[in-house]
């Protein structure tokens, strides 16, 4: 079949399709901003439901459905290159010649699996219409297509699993946190979805699987993010060693990380690579949405780039499906979570490090501590000591410490510290 052809079958399609009811998340995406509106984010974490929400908007407005074209570049029947983008728009034409082209809405998911597409997005933008919408899987691919030929023409936005309070939506969970905290019940029920948000994470089909289901999914997941995001996108020709690398560095989260020390082990396991490849893999994964680095405060911007860095994931789950978390573990799992939750919220997010160490200093006003239990003479110490070095160095007056479940307040050098449960810390605006 021709490609035009085969075109023409995925629009009648969509077309034909009966649009899943979707859950609402904390994001929306505008319909008449005039921009291209970009949506970058991980594999699974939401990107199509979040176009075919915007599309059911759209309806719901008394926009015609022929009006709304949605391509998914992930298709197997599509075998598109650059030069064959125009024949989408001829296509639909011929499709339906009633309808002008000025008048469609354009929504292309994952589009960087065709090289060179954003030229063709940018002429379509300026001769033809400006409702287009685009999603893409890696950061570095879609980001530098944005920041050169669609310069000025783009708003972009970031979709992550979701956080604990999107979680509660999925679970059909309300919670308010002035009254439904002193009913043990429901209280008990929180705690409950909590601590399985903190294991299974917040990818949005999750929430929603059995049990013995969830494990399975997400170690699915992170193959299909290694392997079609990572290992077929930079022609990978030793996987193994790649895995090993994501491995080990998701042994190493929420610590300051070490290329060096793995290359070490590698070469002593006689396995040839070379630290360059490393720290590559390191960028792949951060450019394809698996992880993130946090970097070390300093007042000069260039310290802080090439100073030590501390790797998050970007969801639980995922950390899960990889690496087995016992008991004494869960202070990771923890603070990964809490990184998760506000980089949903904020800019800069740093660690703070000088004879002692603070997890988190948010924008430079909120300085952050992380600890799974709060109960031992040795982990209230430390804590505490790191909490209000950070806070006389910021000038700060008050600073938290978010443990699974301890809550109080304490006044100590001048600092208010307040002692928060997790669950209440994510879903409370600081």
């Amino acid at each position: 079949m021709k490609k035009k052809e085969v075109l023409k079958s995925i629009i009648v399609e969509f077309h034909s399709w009966n649009l899943p009811s979707v859950i609402e998340r904390n994001i929306k995406l505008p319909v008449d901003s005039n921009k291209i509106v970009s949506v970058i984010g991980s594999r699974r974490a939401g990107k199509t439901y979040l176009l075919f929400r915007t599309i059911s908007e759209l309806i719901s407005d008394g926009i015609d459905k022929r009006r709304c074209v949605y391509i998914n570049f992930e298709d197997e029947r599509m075998d598109l290159t650059k030069e064959d983008l125009n024949l989408l728009l001829q296509a639909y034409s011929e499709l339906y010649p009633d309808i002008d082209l000025k008048d469609i809405y354009l929504f292309f998911d994952e589009i960087q699996n065709v090289n060179g597409w954003e030229r063709f997005v940018r002429r379509v933008y300026e001769t033809i219409t400006k409702n287009i919408f685009i999603t893409g899987s890696n950061s570095k691919l879609l980001g530098d297509e944005i920041a050169t030929s669609l310069r000025g023409r783009t708003l972009t936005y970031e979709v992550s699993p979701l956080t604990f309070e999107e979680f509660l939506r999925f679970k059909d969970f309300k919670f308010d946190f002035n009254v439904d905290i002193y009913d043990t019940n429901k209280k008990a029920k929180l705690i409950k979805l909590f601590n399985e948000f903190l294991v299974y994470g917040g990818f949005p089909e999750i929430p929603l699987m059995r049990k013995e289901l969830k494990l399975l999914a997400l170690q699915e997941y992170f193959n299909v993010m290694i392997y079609r995001d990572i290992v077929e996108r930079y022609s990978i020709k030793e996987p193994f060693v790649l895995k090993y690398f994501i491995k080990r560095v998701a042994e190493n989260i929420t610590s300051s990380f070490s290329t060096n020390k793995i290359y070490n082990e590698l070469k002593s396991q006689g396995i040839k690579v070379s630290k360059n490849t490393l720290y590559n893999y390191l960028y792949y994964m951060e450019t394809s949405f698996l992880i993130g680095l946090v970097k070390k405060h300093h007042h000069s911007v260039l310290k802080s780039e090439l100073s030590e860095k501390k790797v998050y994931f970007v969801d639980n789950g995922l950390l899960n499906a990889i690496r087995s978390f016992g008991e004494t573990s869960r202070g990771a799992l923890l603070e990964n979570l809490i990184w998760h939750e506000l980089k949903t919220k904020y800019n800069s997010i740093k660690f703070f490090k000088g004879k002692r160490e603070c997890d988190f200093v948010v924008d430079e006003r909120m300085a952050i501590q992380v600890c799974y239990e709060f109960s031992s003479e040795a982990t209230r110490k430390r804590e505490i000591e790191g909490l209000i070095e950070c806070c006389k160095y910021f000038n700060l007056k008050e600073g938290f410490i978010v443990t699974f479940d301890d809550e109080e307040e304490i006044v100590e050098e001048g600092v208010r510290i307040k002692v928060i449960p997790a669950y209440r810390f994510v879903v409370t605006d600081i």
